[in-house]
């Protein structure tokens, strides 16, 4: 499972190891890898914020679309793991993360499902680009979707909109809008930090569901 983390404005090159993700998927039976992408951790290369800065129109999708890349070298060091089920590929993503799974999706036939959790919520009201670059992409994606959003993010209309593409061609298409979201602390939008290891409780089993009916393996009960 490759999981893709979302933007972390000023604080780019601190590493975030994702524990919880390894929480939820590892005692079902999945390897989980999360790719610092470029600018991230101590990966080389531009940050986001020096790259971009504020832009949300075509510099911006190209830098979604270079991370989707990133995640594509993340697939091929895959391969050359001999523990690591090449049938039973999986990729899921938060927030930038989300905008760059489904652009890693559209690019590779490698993943078996994909999931989105709020992907583009943040930026798809400001980015024109965005709104057209993201349908664009679902429009290729072929693998089982799961689009997960909660009410009180930014807005539903970016995981919406990707969930209407999808199902004009891929039967194996699925969303949830949780109910909105209060968060311990400040968040850009309060249904944003929902797939922040404060919402686990809340979305784990309809992950381990989902990666359980398309790709096997056990569905490991509720953490308490």
């Amino acid at each position: 499972m490759i999981y893709n983390h979302g933007s972390r404005e000023g604080r780019e090159h601190e590493q975030r190891p994702f524990t919880y993700i390894a929480e939820i998927l590892v005692p079902s039976g999945y390897a989980v890898l999360v790719p610092e992408r470029r600018g991230y951790g101590r990966s080389d290369g531009l940050t986001f914020t020096e790259e971009i800065h504020r832009d949300k129109d075509p510099a911006f999708i190209a830098r979604m679309q270079a991370e989707s890349t990133d995640v594509l070298a993340a697939l091929d060091f895959l391969r050359t793991l001999p523990f690591v089920d090449q049938r039973r590929l999986g990729i899921m993503g938060w927030s930038f993360g989300g905008i760059v799974t489904i652009f890693a999706a559209s690019r590779s036939d490698a993943f078996r499902a994909v999931v989105d959790q709020a992907g583009g919520a943040l930026t798809w009201n400001y980015s024109p680009a965005l709104r057209e670059a993201l349908p664009t992409a679902a429009q290729q994606v072929r693998a089982p979707v799961l689009l997960m959003v909660a009410q009180n993010d930014a807005t539903t209309a970016s995981i919406t909109t990707i969930a209407d593409v999808l199902r004009r061609h891929n039967p194996a298409t699925e969303m949830i809008i949780y109910p909105p979201f209060t968060p311990s602390g400040p968040a850009l939008a309060p249904g944003h930090a929902i797939f922040s290891a404060q919402g686990t409780a809340i979305w784990e089993n309809d992950i381990r569901s989902f990666f359980a009916k398309y790709l096997g393996g056990g569905t490991a009960p509720m953490r308490r």
